[in-house]
């Protein structure tokens, strides 16, 4: 662990915990952090340098975005030939754009959809991944088993690994994490900086709280991650405020159908994100592709299935050689969910077959 404040303090105890992992080496320029680490048993034990901590079969940096890219690069340099380095910053697009493609080939961007409003390893814990989409951005040249030991690292700590290309990422995050951040701020401010001769936030309720809870995130990490994201989070801000006026222009004309009608939309796509919060109760389904020797493969079918929302349980892949090239097996839950899979695969031009998870 390069970094063991909430995200890698929690990485290390899952690992510990639910992964069965005996040895977790953890580095931090801060002293009181790695006392606090090896306390809490977040790490068995401390390293003198970025280059000791990256000594290990899977490496995560989890120090803040601005010093990712540098931080993976150093880690690649030393990591032995097996070994997998990956991340848990917010933004993946200037990671991948800056690696080569030897560094791609086990260099692996990912981005957790989890933590909490507290920071540091005193709040660490090891159910921290369990359930989180996590996203997972490999390159081109990013080879199939280091995918899979990363892959089934995640799938152990109880976590939901997701493909996605790195740019879309970045588009996407600016819309449900990186804008909400700045909405929460901008709120909170403009509630408790109010004129007039009652204090709002003596009078807020739970509604103002939700929306408010990750208002005043760590200032410097969260500045970076706006720096970092900015074309992406610029597009999103302008289309909030493009839904902004329209609710502007229906109130001024006091419009009552046109505002039910902007309240209408949103309780829709509510329901959809509820219902997408649901697992089906179906039993496993498998697809298994055939697959060339050829980078980008292994990229293209799981930013493929991720794009379209096709959540993947479970993968296993078999190499049989560079003329043959080797076998996907995906597993997905329900029938349908397997029937799209396995169209879109077939669409790219795989030799797709499918069955029961289990025989």
């Amino acid at each position: 662990m390069v970094g063991v404040g909430l995200m890698g303090g929690s990485l290390g105890l899952a690992a510990r915990e639910l992964a069965g992992v005996r040895r977790v080496v953890g580095y931090s320029r801060s002293p009181e952090t790695i006392a606090a680490a090896l306390e809490r048993g977040a790490i068995t034990e401390a390293a003198a340098s970025l280059e000791e901590a990256a000594a290990a079969d899977l490496v995560f940096v989890c120090t803040p975005v601005r010093l990712v890219v540098e931080h993976v690069r150093r880690a690649h340099a030393v990591a032995a030939p097996e070994a997998v380095v990956s991340d848990v910053g917010s933004t993946k697009a200037m990671l991948m754009d800056a690696l080569t493609a030897d560094e791609q080939s086990r260099c692996i961007g990912g981005h957790p959809l989890c933590g909490s409003e507290t920071a540091g390893v005193g709040n660490a814990r090891a159910s921290l991944y369990e359930g989180a989409t996590y996203f997972l951005t490999p390159g081109t040249h990013v080879r199939p088993a280091a995918f899979q030991k990363l892959y089934d690292f995640l799938v152990q700590i109880g976590a939901r690994p997701v493909a996605v290309e790195p740019h879309e990422h970045d588009r996407v995050l600016a819309v449900v994490s990186h804008l909400p951040h700045v909405l929460a701020n901008v709120l909170m401010t403009q509630a408790g900086e109010h004129p007039g001769t009652r204090d709002p936030l003596l009078c807020a309720g739970p509604s103002f709280r939700d929306m408010t809870r990750i208002a005043g995130s760590n200032a410097r990490v969260w500045a970076d991650i706006f720096i970092e994201n900015r074309e992406a989070l610029l597009a999103a801000l302008k289309g909030y405020r493009s839904g902004l006026d329209e609710m502007t222009l229906a109130l001024e004309a006091a419009d009552e159908g046109r505002l039910a009608a902007l309240v209408g939309r949103a309780a829709r796509q509510r329901e959809r994100l509820l219902a997408a919060e649901s697992l089906a109760a179906d039993k496993l389904f498998r697809i298994m592709v055939k697959i060339p020797d050829r980078p980008g493969v292994l990229q293209q079918i799981m930013v493929a299935l991720g794009d379209a929302a096709i959540n993947v349980e479970d993968l296993a892949m078999h190499h049989m050689s560079a003329e043959l090239g080797g076998e996907l097996t995906v597993y997905v839950l329900g029938g349908g969910v397997c029937e799209r899979a396995a169209e879109l695969l077939g669409v790219l031009g795989y030799q797709v077959t499918t069955g029961r998870g289990v025989e």
